[in-house]
């Protein structure tokens, strides 16, 4: 079969190589399927980079989540079938940039019929993100405000078509122009363009004085820290990942005095330890789904042979909203 695999470590353009592989076996609690979709994620940059908590071993095929047909089973599978339409995390070093990928039983969840396939690819790893965040950790209520950093990326889409199914207005932060129309069809109440505005005085104006709610922030550093600025009494910072490159240290004085909670969120440990939240929350997405109350954006589809390009425009901070690899219906 055709994969892309890693051998060596560096740029996502220049180690992504598109190879002849052997066709993955399935363990006992494994299914292997025919890749419909895969869409590029931040952790596979990263895992191409060597900066990622997970550290494949050489060589791997990237493409950490995914949609697929399963084909076959593993010897103790019993939530699915040949046949079976599904979405959930690649199990290493078979990803989804491949025609076939192996997935782990326990991480596979049926596929929402309301979703295409490059859709439906997106929903796993940014939306029970989002979920976790916003629900579990946050505990966002209706009403309140939602502050969302790289708002048109892949888990800034998700947090803001999440923070509105859950009753919140949404201000979102993007660069340039571009991306300020993705979050407005996206359905943030406000949009900030930080090249033109400073989104702490955006905030501040929004809300009277008081600030965001929630900050959703999936890029760290001096982001982190200007959001303390706008954030309200008694609200919640949500640390999602440090995308800008920068691990920010808190200031926790200015946390006492302000009274905020700075909360962080692991999402893939629930996988860990907690599976059955994570059966829920897939639950709760598919019903959000179904009722169009979420869809993952996909700006781009591409071929297998454009996946390269894809995950390094991802790298670059070039895209907007999802940019995945589908599969031609005859593949």
């Amino acid at each position: 079969m055709k994969a892309w695999q890693v051998a060596e470590l560096g740029e996502p353009a220049q180690v992504m190589q598109l190879v002849e592989v052997a066709e993955p076996e399935p363990g006992p609690h494994q299914v292997v399927v025919r890749v419909l979709a895969t869409p590029a994620n931040f952790p596979d940059v990263l895992m191409c980079r060597g900066l990622y908590q997970v550290k494949p071993d050489l060589p791997f095929t990237p493409g950490v989540e995914l949609c697929g047909e399963v084909v076959a089973l593993g010897s103790e599978v019993t939530r699915f079938a040949v046949g079976d339409r599904v979405v959930g995390a690649s199990t290493m070093p078979y990803g989804g940039f491949a025609e076939l990928a192996l997935m782990d039983e326990p991480m596979t969840f049926p596929a929402p019929d309301s979703l295409d396939d490059a859709q439906a690819s997106s929903l796993y790893i940014g939306y029970q993100t989002g979920w976790f965040g916003l629900h579990r950790r946050a505990a966002i209520q209706e009403g309140e405000t939602l502050l969302v950093h790289a708002a048109a990326g892949g888990v800034g889409s998700a947090a803001i078509q999440l923070g509105k199914a859950a009753g919140a207005r949404v201000i979102g932060v993007v660069g340039g122009p571009d991306k300020a129309e993705v979050a407005r069809r996206l359905g943030a109440d406000v949009v900030v363009d930080r090249h033109e505005q400073d989104f702490v005085a955006v905030v501040k104006a929004e809300t009277d004085g008081r600030g965001a709610d929630v900050v959703y922030d999936p890029v760290g550093g001096e982001t982190y820290t200007r959001s303390t600025k706008c954030i309200a009494w008694e609200g919640r910072i949500l640390i999602i990942g440090f995308a800008g490159g920068d691990i920010q240290s808190a200031a926790l004085n200015h946390a006492l005095i302000k009274n905020y909670s700075i909360v962080g969120l692991h999402w893939g440990m629930y996988n860990l330890f907690d599976p059955p939240a994570v059966q829920e929350c897939h639950r709760a997405l598919t019903d959000l789904a179904t009722q169009g109350l979420v869809a993952p954006l996909v700006s781009e589809r591409l071929p297998l042979a454009g996946a390269a390009d894809g995950v390094q425009r991802l790298a670059d901070g070039t895209t907007v909203g999802r940019v995945v690899y589908e599969a031609s219906p005859s593949a």
